[in-house]
């Protein structure tokens, strides 16, 4: 009855991870993507960056945007009670670009959460009906950032385009572990925006309309809420009609990683938090994923086990066989979908971090979901 119930357990576990790796993660993983249309509408586009003491990032990033090639956009920065030399930086700045603009934030009331605000006063204030987001800490990985990223919204009407943001490649096995999560992540949001049920984005990397915003009040019920600005956004207002997924390499961001587990686990706790908060039948789709994964990882430890305290030698190589073919697909799919949203086929010990995502999910999850310290900057 216990052989019975692993393969069970095992069976169930491959089969809902097939329907992931292939028919959904294929989305993104087998994407080709089409040539850009030779008519434009090249509409004023407003790129929106919330900081709040980025003297160093903002120094590196500002000068980058304006060699984009796109021939009408603006950069607005919202100084948010800063106390480096940010306001100082952004002031010599803007006598050098006369399409970089500034809003200073000197205090959050109460009630609000420090980037909402921040944001909300950025998109009052715009110039341009397209926002484009994206954080003090990031770079467009081209100078066709700004085109591509706005395209959906620009050129086929749509409200919502949600890009890819990935992070600087650097050694150790954090980066690595960074590199996997965001690469599986991207996969789950990207995958079901391409199947027309979008539930989340990034601020990393995201377009809407300033029209939508101010007309939704799109942060009415999310002022209490540390974070939420990006993917609960998405997830309570975007729909198959009115997003586009961005997947061209050219159209991504790259950030910078955190460089210790003790700051990495502070910004998963701040994400994985807002999950939470999610519609329920956009908790499934990612909890489907995680509940699969778990009962194949569960399946396959206890068959070794049972079977090889049995002596049932033939068992266990169809177990083997059946890993194997498991894991040979996710790192196939993975790497497709790497060369498509990095421009490059690079994920490394996949076997290793895919084990690690139990941990990370069915511990740092839960303790996420309870923990109450949860702060922007």
């Amino acid at each position: 009855m216990a052989l019975l119930l692993l393969w069970i357990l095992f069976g169930l576990g491959i089969f809902i991870q097939l329907i992931y790796l292939l028919p959904i993660f294929g989305k993104v993983a087998f994407f080709k993507a089409k040539p850009d249309s030779n008519s434009e509408n090249t509409e004023g586009v407003t790129v929106l960056i919330a900081a709040h003491n980025e003297f160093k990032n903002l120094k590196r990033l500002i000068p980058q945007l304006f060699e984009q090639d796109y021939p009408n956009f603006d950069v607005l920065v919202v100084n948010d009670r800063s106390r480096d030399r940010t306001g100082r930086l952004l002031e010599d700045l803007m006598s050098q670009y006369p399409k970089l603009r500034t809003v200073t934030v000197k205090y959050t009331p109460d009630h609000v959460t420090a980037k909402k605000y921040a944001l909300t006063l950025g998109i009052k204030v715009a110039k341009n009906d397209v926002i484009l987001l994206t954080d003090a800490d990031c770079i467009p990985a081209s100078d066709q950032w700004i085109r591509k990223m706005t395209q959906p919204v620009r050129n086929q009407n749509m409200t919502f385009s949600i890009g890819y943001s990935g992070y600087e490649q650097q050694k150790g096995f954090l980066n690595r572990w960074i590199q996997f999560e965001t690469l599986k992540t991207a996969l789950l949001y990207l995958s079901f925006a391409k199947w027309k049920s979008p539930f989340m984005g990034v601020g990393r990397n995201l377009c809407y309309r300033r029209s939508f915003f101010m007309e939704i009040k799109a942060f009415k019920d999310l002022w209490h809420l540390e974070g939420g600005d990006d993917d609960l956004l998405i997830n309570r207002y975007a729909t198959g009609k009115n997003t586009r997924a961005v997947l061209d390499a050219d159209a991504r961001t790259i950030s910078i990683p955190k460089e210790n587990w003790k700051d990495y686990f502070s910004q998963k706790k701040r994400h994985l938090n807002i999950g939470k908060h999610y519609l329920t039948q956009d908790k499934l789709k990612i909890g489907w994923y995680a509940f699969s994964h778990l009962l194949f990882w569960a399946g396959a430890i206890g068959l070794f086990i049972y079977l090889a305290l049995e002596q049932k030698w033939e068992q266990i190589a169809i177990v083997f066989g059946i890993f194997l073919m498991r894991l040979l697909l996710l790192t196939w799919v993975f790497s497709k979908a790497n060369r498509n949203l990095n421009g490059h086929k690079n994920p490394s010990n996949t076997l290793i971090n895919d084990f690690l995502y139990l941990g990370y999910f069915w511990i740092l999850g839960p303790i996420s979901h309870q923990s109450k310290d949860i702060k922007w900057n």
